[in-house]
């Protein structure tokens, strides 16, 4: 009974907040498809934004680990690390506006990263291209979620629906906080998953 109560409270959580996954989702994914774009077009600043990207990326945590054959840390480090990413989106809902950019930025990523070293295409081989695109979309799920939670917890702040009126914590409707962390409750896991797929399906 209570599983019952938690799962309906979550789909009650997603209904309310809807509207901001969807664009959420839409911003990244337009941006990841605008990267890919890009570079299969040849676009310089796009194959140079990639090596740069990656190149400062060598010296990182998560691929130190995989480097030295630890790939579960790898994955551990990278829930971490999109963990907090989602969180300060989440946080940053509350402008409305700030996380769309950010989202953008990092679906433009995701994007470039989709040719090799040598500006080979990920997508030709379809094994490469299976696996780069349920990484995708097994990260948008959750970077949506979060990130349109925040948005609607901002909705809520300043326009109130009926379902956000009563008690408010530091002038943000409890409830609206309520659905915040009902969502997270699907973003934990689907994170987790995500980066267990792209470090150990590798």
């Amino acid at each position: 009974m209570q599983t019952d109560n938690i799962f309906r409270s979550i789909l009650r959580a997603l209904r309310r907040a809807w509207i901001p996954i969807l664009t959420f989702a839409l911003t990244y994914l337009i941006a990841v498809l605008i990267g890919i774009f890009l570079v299969h077009t040849g676009n310089a600043f796009a194959l140079s934004s990639r090596d740069n990207i990656i190149a400062n990326a060598q010296t990182s945590s998560i691929l130190q680990a995989i480097h030295t054959g630890n790939r579960l840390h790898a994955a551990l480090l990278d829930f971490g690390a999109n963990l907090f990413a989602a969180c300060t989106n989440t946080i940053s809902g509350l402008t409305i506006i700030v996380p769309y950019p950010v989202a953008a930025y990092r679906g433009w990523v995701i994007g470039i990263v989709s040719v090799d070293s040598a500006h080979l295409s990920r997508l030709a081989d379809p094994s490469s291209a299976f696996y780069y695109i349920l990484t995708v979309i097994l990260q948008l799920i959750p970077y949506s979620l979060a990130g349109g939670a925040g948005v609607n917890l901002g909705l809520a702040y300043l326009r109130p629906r009926p379902s956000y009126q009563g008690e408010k914590w530091l002038g943000l409707p409890k409830e609206a906080i309520r659905d915040t962390l009902r969502i997270y409750i699907l973003v934990l896991p689907l994170f987790l998953g995500a980066s267990l797929w792209e470090f150990l399906a590798a």
